[in-house]
């Protein structure tokens, strides 16, 4: 049985980490072991940092010599950075989830045009109810949908995979807020190559320790 100290330990957010598994599988990164974070801290960003460093200091103990962070800064203010600098650890670059599926660079060229653009995921689309509308109250007060999303025009589902059922929750969703709709297909975008990235890095750290006895 491969042990921590031959694994990856990759401290993801928990809205991807279906995403994060099916990087796993389409590259066959096998040493990829997943701690997942919950989803809902991103409606309190200010816990996200802590609970990174406290995930940190668990694989640490656990045997884990590699670790990568499968966040964005995800409204964090710079706090990860610190957390992922005072223990030596990477993340994925980018503001959020949405400009790594839609490609770091590429979303930076567009800049404005993205103003008044509310995002989806997969995972947005999967589960719209219970991650937007039930927490925002917009089930129980309709008038709350102009305050929170009436500076929005077009809601623009970033798809990672090709599914009918989600291209239908996400229409559905921009009808429901009142936006127009697009659809772009992104794929996993440098969310797989972030994580390819960190696991040839942490076999090649692993080739240059000397043997053990």
């Amino acid at each position: 049985m491969t042990d921590t100290a031959d694994k990856i330990r990759v401290i993801g957010c928990g809205m991807i980490a279906r995403e994060i598994m099916g990087v796993r599988e389409q590259l066959s990164l096998e040493t990829i072991d997943l701690k997942c974070l919950p989803a809902m801290w991103h409606h309190h960003p200010e816990r996200i940092a802590p609970g990174v460093e406290r995930a940190i200091l668990e694989a640490r103990s656990e045997g884990f010599q590699h670790i990568f962070v499968a966040y964005a800064d995800c409204g964090t203010g710079g706090q990860l950075d610190k957390v992922c600098e005072k223990h030596g650890v990477e993340r994925i670059a980018g503001p959020h989830c949405f400009s790594f599926y839609f490609g770091n660079e590429a979303f930076a060229a567009e800049d404005d045009a993205f103003l008044t653009t509310f995002f989806m995921t997969d995972f947005l689309a999967r589960h719209f109810e219970t991650f937007l509308v039930k927490p925002l109250g917009l089930d129980r007060h309709p008038q709350l949908r102009e305050m929170y999303f009436g500076s929005y025009t077009r809601l623009l589902y970033l798809a990672q995979t090709d599914d009918a059922k989600l291209n239908a929750n996400a229409q559905r969703a921009a009808d429901f807020l009142g936006l127009a709709y697009e659809r772009h297909a992104t794929g996993y975008g440098d969310l797989e190559t972030a994580m390819n990235h960190a696991a040839q890095q942490a076999a090649s750290r692993k080739s240059t320790l000397p043997a053990s006895r």
